[in-house]
């Protein structure tokens, strides 16, 4: 095979992994707001489907990690290259962890849908929404290799963890008032911690996506080049 001939396969398997990453982001997704929809309906059958199809989501972890070990293993990339196969897989390790906290919430719906003292904020659709909306624009900015979106994706988890302090306080105010409302209470509290944790991997995805993009390093407050001598150099 000339050189030309492998180029081109090797960017033919660079598409072929961002096609996963995008339908396991896309599918992540779904399943975030399929767990919320549950929750809102207290929709037992909706939640068991989530808990289900968190398998897929898994299987494409494999697939995408897979691919990555082909592509340095064999075609041993340099540069931005490598930058992008390595973020590739830390990215799938993110996303799989998104659908074990969708999971986590279809799975407290379960007893929710039991509860007889059940309660429903606003609080929690809006942290929901802000985190499906971070999560895909978060992946869109890896595709369009877009830094400066990938920032202000990251600027959106203030809004996050501020919604889940202030449904903490609320919850708790509930709990003084009516002990009958503790048990409910706690678990939309595990619920909004789930939807918390996962702004906080699309924060981390939108932090890669800048590292890939500029080989700077922006997690923890940081903001200093990586090393040009090594994954920094592009």
């Amino acid at each position: 095979m000339s050189s030309g001939e492998g180029g081109r396969h090797f960017h033919e398997e660079l598409g072929r992994l961002k096609s996963q990453l995008l339908e396991m982001s896309s599918l992540a997704e779904e399943l975030v707001g399929e767990a919320v929809e549950a929750l809102n309906a207290r929709d037992v059958e909706r939640a068991q489907s989530v808990i289900r199809r968190d398998n897929d989501v898994d299987a494409l972890e494999i697939a995408v990690d897979d691919a990555c070990i082909h592509l340095l293993a064999l075609q041993q990339p340099m540069a931005r290259d490598l930058r992008l196969i390595t973020m590739a897989m830390k990215i799938s390790n993110d996303l799989e962890r998104v659908g074990d906290h969708a999971v986590n919430i279809a799975q407290a719906v379960r007893h929710l849908a039991e509860n007889p003292v059940y309660l429903e904020f606003p609080e929690i659709e809006e942290m929901a929404r802000l985190a499906r909306e971070m999560l895909s624009d978060a992946l869109d900015t890896f595709v369009r290799a877009d830094a400066e979106a990938a920032r202000e994706v990251c600027r959106r988890d203030d809004r996050v963890d501020a919604l889940h302090d202030s449904l903490f306080r609320i919850l708790l105010t509930h709990m003084m008032e009516d002990p009958r409302r503790i048990g409910a209470c706690m678990l939309l509290f595990l619920v909004s911690g789930n939807l918390e944790r996962i702004a906080d991997l699309a924060t981390n995805i939108a932090e890669d996506v800048v590292f890939l993009v500029e080989g700077t390093t922006i997690k923890h407050g940081l903001g200093r080049p990586a090393d040009e001598s090594g994954a920094g150099a592009g």
